[in-house]
């Protein structure tokens, strides 16, 4: 059985990531910084006869992320898609003439650091697989740089780099990744910010190798 593994995992995307790919056979490790909260979810989706598990990591703690990783794939298997979709923390959304060298540090960490570990720790399993899919989703400061939010700017523009690279390397191995951009806020009931259509718009990455990035939307005009 396949496994995904949602980094980031909570009530809105991440729950509807696990259930349209639950609802395709696959098993699900749910990942974020609370035990109590993918233990939670991992519950509920049961109920709805999928198969998940709750592992607590923090992307910005290297060992904790690759330790939850292996695990992970102990219980379930190896991960045969990888989705990253933290939610980018306060400090990340200032404005560039505010934002400061710490606060700089800490939106690598999150955006760069932490997929390159994830990756890392994943990418054997999905070799041995001979298949794979990394899904990274980011706000529209990672397609187009936003003054107002410069952390986010600086480190989803790294993140996009490392994405595009791997999607060029790996392809001829079988292991595709991907990029879905979602300009403004996640809402449920929008016709195109839904969690369960921007699911759907994973899934179609997942399923459509040759793509690369997705947007949920129109990019709005630039200010």
């Amino acid at each position: 059985m396949s496994t995904i593994a949602i980094i980031g995992a909570g009530r809105g995307l991440g729950a509807a990531v696990a259930r349209t790919f639950g609802a395709q056979g696959f098993t699900i490790a749910l990942i974020s910084r609370n035990q109590r909260n993918v233990d939670q979810l991992a519950a509920d989706l049961s109920v709805d006869g999928l198969t998940a598990r709750g592992y607590a990591a923090d992307v910005r703690d290297p060992k904790s992320l690759t330790a939850a990783l292996g695990e992970a794939a102990q219980d379930l298997g190896p991960v045969e898609v990888l989705e990253y979709s933290p939610l980018p923390q306060k400090e990340f959304l200032r404005p560039v003439l505010e934002t400061t060298t710490n606060d700089l540090a800490a939106a690598i960490e999150f955006s760069i650091y932490g997929p390159v570990t994830a990756v890392k720790q994943v990418l054997p399993g999905m070799r041995s697989l001979g298949r794979g899919t990394i899904l990274f989703v980011n706000g529209g400061s990672g397609a187009r740089p936003n003054p107002k939010v410069a952390g986010t700017s600086i480190a989803f523009a790294g993140e996009a780099a490392y994405a595009r690279m791997l999607h060029d390397t790996l392809a001829p191995e079988g292991i595709q990744a991907g990029q879905l951009i979602i300009p403004g806020a996640i809402q449920p009931g929008h016709p195109t910010h839904d969690p369960d259509i921007l699911a759907g718009r994973l899934w179609h990455l997942h399923t459509h190798p040759d793509e690369f990035r997705v947007f949920a939307d129109d990019m709005p005009p630039a200010a």
